[in-house]
């Protein structure tokens, strides 16, 4: 039973009816359920399925590929000679084949795409020679590795450019979608609890997958996190090593912005540590099309200034608990439960949360149709000043209007007081002082419980709650 993904289906079902062949890219980053939604899509039936095997070199990559053709129903493959080989193979099979539309699936391409291998030229060879040619092929490729995806096939100079007819992103469950899920399987989770567990393991339903309905949400994380035979015990090597050849420069990069909340400009990256070799700019471009960071510009500075920031979910769990969980305690969560570590974390968490919804945010605020930017900002102190300032997320409006909102997962509607009121006007200040903008400045309270109201509540001109980030 595939949950969301409505317009993802809709744009394959156009692709398998069109007339002519057509080329479909499906992507995204590891577990987020890639391979689930193009199975499920097709009721698990194609004319040709293969799965590229993970480190594995060209022999063994060919051999995969004759069982596949096996399994297709070639009574007694030979074994390819190389790629070119194994994809006239798969014309032979393809034109024996009855079916008025043949739908290949080619699972984990990027792995098959080996040193030395001629993979690409071979795929090249494949559609351009014959297969797009024709009127009745659908080939569908996947893989994790998203920066394999877009260098190699949708931003492919050669004689791949321009060839593939669809690209389908695979995104993470929004809150709605993962309200759904819990629904389904009968989790019993509240709206709270869901927040909580999207906190944790972000959007993706793999993830999800292993939450089991008899225990509680503090249970399920000791299982699946902290206990060292749990599913999601190694997943963070796993995660990365399943993206990236050679992951460490990646890891080292993810690791440094992990260390602020609001980001981090390519020259912080560089005085942190990270080499600046000429592979910083790939490799902060290929966190980005995984989906791990998010880059942005602050209002005032010039686009080389982009700041980059750490929202993976799941990431930033591993490096806030699992990697400082030296004990290697396996009740850690449980025990840590309404302590102030607690709800540190949970404050960070749920900025995160509300940066993967921005389109709910948007709705809540009715300015849909309004072209907006979402970012960070920050400032130090200089010498007029005794502290920085720093706002959780500003919505920048090309109609005349900057949002700051201020977020907070509280269990009760949360209570200015005169001390709120006084920080928020010192931020409106700083950014009005620092941009030098002629934009009126809003205010805008997303808490998890609304808002008390009292004498100060007048300072924030929308309220938006957990209604509004659940919102389809």
């Amino acid at each position: 039973m595939i949950i969301g993904r409505t317009k993802e289906k809709e744009k394959m079902i156009r692709a398998y009816q069109s007339e002519y062949s057509q080329f479909v890219t499906v992507y995204g980053r590891r577990r987020v359920g890639k391979t689930f939604f193009v199975k499920e899509t097709f009721g698990y039936k194609f004319t040709f399925e293969h799965a590229g095997l993970a480190r594995t070199g060209m022999k063994g990559q060919l051999a995969a590929w004759k069982s596949s053709l096996h399994d297709a129903g070639v009574a007694k493959p030979k074994l390819p000679k190389n790629w070119l080989d194994a994809f006239d193979m798969l014309k032979e099979l393809i034109k024996a084949s009855d079916e008025k539309k043949k739908v290949i699936f080619i699972d984990e391409m990027p792995w098959m795409d080996t040193l030395h291998s001629g993979f690409i030229p071979a795929l090249e060879h494949f559609w351009n020679g014959w297969a797009s040619g024709r009127k009745d092929i659908l080939l569908i490729v996947c893989g994790s590795a998203t920066s394999w995806i877009i260098n190699k096939l949708i931003k492919n100079h050669g004689g791949l450019r321009g060839r593939i007819t669809a690209k389908i992103f695979i995104q993470p469950f929004t809150l709605a979608e993962c309200e759904r899920y819990a629904k389904a399987f009968k989790l019993g989770m509240s709206r709270r609890q869901i927040v909580e567990a999207y906190m944790v393991m972000g959007g993706i339903p793999f993830y999800w997958s292993y939450l089991d309905r008899t225990k509680s949400l503090a249970q399920n994380i000791d299982d699946l996190v902290f206990n060292p035979n749990g599913e999601l015990y190694d997943e963070f090597d796993a995660l990365y090593a399943s993206l990236f050849k050679n992951p460490e420069a990646y890891v080292q990069a993810i690791t440094i912005l992990g260390k602020k909340k609001a980001g981090m400009t390519r020259e912080e990256l560089i005085k942190e540590g990270m080499d600046d070799n000429g592979k910083l700019t790939k490799i902060l471009a290929e966190l980005e099309y995984c989906g791990f960071i998010r880059k942005y510009n602050t209002i005032g500075f010039k686009k080389k200034n982009a700041v980059f920031q750490l929202i993976d979910s799941y990431t930033l769990f591993y490096f806030k608990f699992i990697a400082e969980n030296s004990r290697g305690d396996k009740h850690f969560w449980s025990v840590n439960q309404n302590t102030p570590l607690y709800y540190n974390w949970c404050g960070l968490a749920f900025e995160r949360v509300c940066f993967a919804h921005e389109e709910q945010i948007l709705q809540a605020l009715g300015i849909s149709g309004v072209s907006t930017v979402f970012y960070s900002w920050r400032t130090t102190a200089d010498e007029n000043t005794e502290s920085g300032a720093q706002i959780d997320l500003v919505i920048d409006r090309t109609d005349g209007v900057i949002n700051l909102c201020e977020i907070k997962f509280t269990k009760e509607p949360f209570a200015v007081n005169a001390d709120d009121e006084d920080n928020l006007e010192t931020k409106i200040a700083r950014l009005s002082e620092e941009t030098r903008t002629d934009k009126a400045i809003h205010l805008v309270l997303i808490s998890a419980k609304g808002l008390k109201k009292n004498e100060y509540s007048s300072i924030f001109q929308n309220i938006i709650t957990l209604e509004d980030l659940f919102k389809a």
